[in-house]
C-alpha cells in the first residue's frame, strides 16, 4: 500500500514537469462554507497537477478540517477566538439577518446589513492578528518560498499575507455588497445606467424610475456603506507592513480576480483584463444515488422529484416556518428530498423525507429530478444551471436576493419570501415552475451557454493561478487606474482645468466686448457732441 502512494505522487510529481507551467507552491487564505467548498475544488485539481499547496486554517475554523485525509497540508495557528465562540457570532448574524433585518426600509436593513458584516469582518481580524503576529508561523512561512497566494476575497489578510512574503496573489470572489471591493480594489467598472448594484435585486432591464433607485444605490454604496471598519484595518496594515497604507490599497495588488459566476448568470457588463469568470467549477456529471435514496427516487413514478436545500450555513429553522413549508410540500404529486435538521414538522406529508444531508449535484442531475427549492446560494444555483432544472428561490440572506432575481429575470426561477410567503404561495411557485415549460426552457438554454465554453471553469481558474506562477505576476493586465488618486479617476482635475480654460476664454472675450462697446459709446458720444 505504501509502494502505491509513492508511485501516485511520483506520478504526480512527474507529469508536472508535462502540464502547462512547473511545479508550485500554493499558500491558501481560506473562508468557510460555500466558500471553502468552492476553494477546495481549486485546491484538489492544483495538487492533482503537481503543485504543493498549503491552507492556513485557524484553530476555531467551522468547516476546514485539517484532520481530513487530504494531499492538502494545513498550517493551523491557534486562535484567540475558540470555535464555538465563531460558530455562535457566525450563527446570531445569520439568524439576525434572516429573521431581524428589517427589508422594507432601505436605510435601516443596509445599517443592519453593515453592522453585522463589521461584527464578522472584526472575527476575521482577529484570526489574521495571530497569524501574522506569530512570529514562529511567519519565519516558517517565509522560508516556504511560496510562488502565490490564493485568497477569498471576502475574508481580508491574504493579500497582507503576500506582501509580507513578497510574493503575487488572486483572488477568489462571488460579489461583495454593492460591488465595494470590486470597484475600488479591483477598479471594475459598473455603469449605473445598465448595469444594476449588486445586492439591488434589479435586472439589466430597467426603466427609468429603476435608473434612479440604481443610481441612488450607488451613490449610498460608494459613499456611504463600508463591508469593513476601514479605520481600523488600515491603522492595522499600516502597522503591520511599517508604512502608511489603506485595506484597498493593498487588495488592489492582487494579479487576477477570478470571480465565481459566468454570463449564464450574470448580466453583460464591462470587465478588466485581470479578471476572469469561473462560475459551477465545482459542477460536476451526477453520480448514482445510495441504493435507500434510489428506491425512494424511482416510487416517484412519472412525477418524478424536488429537491429542497436551504443550504450548508443554515441547520434549522423555525418550527412556524418549517410547518408552512411541510403543509405546502404535502400538496403535491412529487416525492420531495428535503435536507433538514430540527424538529420534524407536524404538517410533513408522506410524500416527503427528510435528510441531514443530500448529494445535491446527483440529485440534481436524475433524470426524474422536476424542481430545486433553494436558499439561492451561487453553488446550488450553478448546479441547477449544470443541470437544467428549474427553481423556487426563498433567499435567507447575503447575496441570495440578487442570486435569485438574476434567475428570475432570466425565466428560470420564481423567487418567494422566506418570512411572509404562506403555504399557498410557495405550492403554486412550485406547481408553475414544474408545469410551466417557459421555466424548464429556459434553465435548458442557460445549461447550454455554461456547457459551451471553450474551456472548463475550474481549468481556466487553475490556468490563471499557473499563469501568475510562471510569470511571477500578471502586471501587464494591470490597468494604470490603480496609479491614479481618486480625482485623478474621475478626472476632476482636467474637467477642473478645462472649466478654468473656459471660464478664462468667456472672461476674456467678455472684457473685449465690454471694450468695443465702451469704445463705441465714447465714439458714438463724441460725434453727437460735434
Amino acid at each position: 500500500m505504501a509502494l502505491k502512494w509513492i508511485s501516485v505522487l511520483l506520478l504526480i510529481q512527474f507529469s508536472c514537469y508535462f502540464s502547462s507551467g512547473s511545479c508550485g507552491k500554493v499558500l491558501v487564505w481560506p473562508m468557510e462554507y460555500s466558500h471553502w467548498i468552492n476553494m477546495k475544488t481549486i485546491l484538489d485539481k492544483l495538487v492533482s497537477r503537481g503543485h504543493e499547496v498549503t491552507v492556513l486554517a485557524s484553530s476555531a475554523s467551522i468547516l476546514v478540517d485539517s484532520s481530513e485525509s487530504s494531499a492538502i497540508k494545513f498550517e493551523v495557528y491557534p486562535a484567540s477566538l475558540t470555535k464555538n465562540d465563531f460558530e455562535n457570532v457566525f450563527s446570531k448574524l445569520i439568524a439576525g439577518w434572516i429573521y431581524n433585518s428589517p427589508k422594507y426600509t432601505f436605510w435601516e436593513y443596509f445599517s443592519r446589513v453593515q453592522e453585522m458584516l463589521w461584527k464578522y469582518g472584526n472575527c476575521i481580524k482577529k484570526f489574521c492578528e495571530d497569524l501574522v503576529l506569530n512570529k514562529r508561523l511567519m519565519t516558517k512561512l517565509q522560508e516556504s518560498k511560496f510562488d502565490v497566494v490564493l485568497a477569498d476575497a471576502i475574508g481580508p489578510c491574504g493579500e497582507l499575507l503576500a506582501e509580507l512574503l513578497k510574493v503575487p496573489f488572486v483572488y477568489s470572489l462571488r460579489v461583495s455588497p454593492g460591488y465595494v471591493l470590486e470597484k475600488h480594489s479591483g477598479r471594475l467598472l459598473f455603469p449605473s445606467s445598465y448595469v444594476p448594484i449588486a445586492m439591488s435585486e434589479l435586472s439589466d432591464q430597467m426603466t427609468f424610475v429603476e435608473r434612479v433607485k440604481n443610481m441612488i444605490y450607488v451613490l449610498y454604496f460608494d459613499f456611504w456603506f463600508q463591508i469593513f471598519d476601514l479605520k481600523n484595518w488600515d491603522q492595522f496594515y499600516s502597522d503591520v507592513l511599517g508604512r502608511p497604507t489603506t485595506l484597498f490599497e493593498t487588495m488592489g495588488k492582487a494579479e487576477m480576480w477570478l470571480f465565481r459566476t459566468y454570463w449564464d448568470f450574470e448580466y453583460p457588463r464591462p470587465i478588466l483584463p485581470n479578471v476572469d469568470f469561473v462560475g459551477g467549477l465545482h459542477c460536476k456529471p451526477a453520480k448514482p444515488l445510495p441504493k435507500e435514496m434510489e428506491d425512494f427516487v424511482q416510487s416517484s413514478g412519472e412525477n418524478g422529484i424536488v429537491v429542497f436545500s436551504l443550504g450548508s450555513i443554515v441547520g434549522n429553522i423555525t418550527e412556524e416556518r418549517a410547518s408552512v413549508i411541510a403543509s405546502a410540500l404535502a400538496q403535491i404529486p412529487q416525492k420531495v428530498l428535503w435536507r433538514y435538521v430540527g424538529k420534524k414538522p407536524n404538517t410533513l406529508g408522506s410524500n416527503t423525507r427528510l435528510y441531514k444531508w443530500l448529494p445535491q449535484n446527483d440529485l440534481l442531475g436524475h433524470p426524474k429530478t422536476k424542481a430545486f427549492i433553494t436558499h439561492g446560494g451561487a453553488n446550488g444555483i450553478y448546479e441547477a444551471i449544470y443541470h437544467g432544472i428549474p427553481m423556487v428561490g426563498i433567499p435567507l440572506f447575503a447575496d441570495q436576493p440578487d442570486n435569485i432575481a438574476h434567475m428570475k429575470a432570466k425565466g428560470a426561477a420564481i423567487g418567494v419570501d422566506f418570512n411572509r410567503m404562506s403555504g399557498t404561495d410557495l405550492l403554486n411557485a412550485l406547481k408553475t415552475v414544474i408545469n410551466d415549460p417557459f421555466y424548464k426552457q429556459n434553465t435548458m438554454k442557460l445549461s447550454r451557454i455554461h456547457h459551451d465554453q471553450p474551456m472548463k471553469p475550474l481549468d481556466r481558474a487553475v490556468f490563471w493561478i499557473e499563469f501568475v506562477m510562471r510569470h511571477k505576476g500578471a502586471k501587464h493586465l494591470r490597468v494604470a487606474a490603480h496609479d491614479l488618486t481618486w480625482f485623478q479617476y474621475h478626472s476632476l482635475d482636467v474637467i477642473g482645468f478645462l472649466l478654468i480654460c473656459v471660464a478664462t476664454v468667456i472672461f476674456i472675450i467678455t472684457k473685449c466686448c465690454l471694450f468695443c462697446f465702451r469704445k463705441l459709446v465714447k465714439t458714438g458720444k463724441k460725434e453727437k457732441k460735434n
